[in-house]
């Protein structure tokens, strides 16, 4: 961090401090529109850092890290970068591979730290997207199951909890993902025409026999990766305090939590992560990508076949990495607790042109819409934190965390804990404008229908559908300054 910005941030914190003990909420949303706020261009606080906003802004460190904990960081960028190969090797570190797996590295779904992209017929990028899925409980045992939060869904028979569209050799993947694109044309308030993209799915070249009549299918695009130790932060109890499940302050916005079992703590906690909030820390966020994408066994997830099932015998006595050598895993705890360290601090860039005269217009925009009902620009972080680099910041994510009903247009119509098939988790918005920069991909969504911002605004519906109708009502210039700031962002 550079000693300007290490200034401006001392100084934010400082006004942060003084803002409470006067009974100030140095977090409510602004009403100066003339200029930025203070500390508004270091949406990470002291995180942020300020680096070139190139194809490496999304991997650079947490600005505020001390030179030993760096270490750690790049031994967990190693293991985020390793390549996997199937068991046995010689080389027991780096084995166990599979034996379905959606990618050999994690690095590979998430190109440069940044979004996937939806499936094309170039081979690489089917590590991008994954198709989720599983079965509505089908005895009292099974909705037992699911009413304890232990398990978020009931897995799909015989294919498991997710499409494995990859397999090590002597080995059949289970299928192979085709989407087909219908097109749906929006005509805006000056007659401007916007092309939206709505995706079906096929599977094809199932490998082991059909699916469950009753399966349900919901498509997960990789996501950007910067900031999440900075939303692991935030307290609960500022999330509760926002939550209003049933409306009562009548503005037509219900968000709620998504609580879901934590492995790692043995309770159930606020769900923060994932496209629906199904996962609660970052740590079991890794490891279940770890063991669901790669086929690799953590602590959390030790069965060394991965996601294979009891219908699929070749591959539960597949050979594997397990290892003595390595805690009966093949990835032990001390390089799963590398990779979330790395996962977890991963800073978010400083904020460009935040004073532009059409970035402040659009900002304007932005909370005369409403978008800021659920993309909620700022929070305090937690003095008590996981990583010290993230305790008692001011950061502005412009996300609640939360679950909305997005509509119909979005609904998977598949429940993930308490998720139901309409609702999804919003969105942290920083970074969003470096997407192309970062990996050439600009596609948004949790599916990637969406090729650019205004499409995505398109596509909201539910409690955002009043929002979403403003955007429409706009003029071109007014549309503009609104992308120019969300891009800024």
């Amino acid at each position: 961090m550079n000693p300007s910005q290490s200034l401006l941030v001392a100084l934010a914190l400082t006004m942060y401090a003084a803002a409470s003990a006067g009974g100030v909420d140095i977090t409510g949303a602004g009403t100066d529109f003339s200029r930025p706020e203070v500390n508004e261009i270091y949406p990470g606080g002291a995180a942020t850092h300020s680096k070139a906003a190139d194809k490496r802004a999304f991997s650079h460190p947490s600005a505020n890290m001390g030179v030993e904990r760096r270490l750690d960081f790049t031994l967990g960028r190693a293991m985020f970068k390793r390549i996997w190969v199937s068991a046995p090797t010689a080389t027991q570190a780096a084995d166990g591979l599979g034996p379905l797996f959606n990618a050999r590295a994690c690095l590979l779904c998430h190109k440069g730290n940044g979004r996937g992209r939806p499936l094309e017929d170039d081979g690489d990028s089917a590590n991008s997207l994954v198709l989720r899925l599983s079965v509505p409980p089908g005895d009292e045992r099974q909705q037992a199951q699911l009413k304890s939060r232990r398990i978020s869904t009931m897995p799909e028979p015989t294919y498991g909890s997710q499409l494995q569209n990859f397999a090590v050799r002597g080995h059949t993947a289970e299928g192979r993902v085709k989407i087909d694109y219908q097109a749906i044309e929006v005509v805006l308030a000056d007659n401007e025409k916007v092309q939206l993209r709505k995706p079906s799915y096929t599977i094809t070249d199932l490998g082991y026999g059909a699916l469950h009549p009753d399966t349900l299918i919901s498509p997960r695009l990789a996501p950007q990766m910067i900031g999440l130790g900075l939303l692991g932060a935030i307290k609960a109890s500022d999330l509760e305090a926002i939550a209003d499940p049933d409306d009562r302050d009548g503005d037509g916005i219900s968000g709620r939590l998504n609580r879901v079992w934590s492995p790692r703590h043995d309770r159930v906690m606020p769900g923060r992560f994932g496209w629906k909030a199904g996962t609660a820390t970052v740590d079991e966020q890794s490891q279940s990508a770890f063991f669901g994408d790669i086929g690799i066994s953590v602590p959390l997830h030790p069965d060394a076949s991965g996601d294979c099932t009891e219908r699929q015998p070749a591959c539960r006595q597949a050979p594997d990495g397990n290892s003595p050598q390595y805690e009966n895993l093949e990835t032990p705890s001390l390089t799963t607790r590398w990779t979330a360290l790395y996962s977890r601090n991963l800073a978010v860039p400083r904020r460009r042109e935040a004073g532009a005269p059409d970035v402040l217009r659009g900002k304007r925009l932005f909370y005369e819409t409403g978008c800021i009902g659920c993309h909620i620009p700022k929070f305090v972080t937690a003095e008590e934190a996981i990583d010290p680099e993230h305790a008692g910041q001011l950061i502005w994510p412009y996300t609640d965390l939360l679950l909305h009903d997005m509509g119909e247009g979005l609904a998977d119509d598949r429940q993930e804990g308490e998720a139901n098939g309409r609702e999804w988790r919003t969105a942290p918005l920083w970074g969003i404008g470096l997407s192309a920069a970062v990996n050439g991909n600009s596609f948004f969504l949790h599916d990637g229908r969406a090729r650019t911002v205004l499409e995505a605004i398109l596509w909201h519906g539910g409690e955002a559908q009043a929002s979403r109708d403003k955007v429409v009502a706009m003029n071109r210039r007014q549309r503009a300054d609104l992308i120019r700031f969300i891009e800024s962002l």
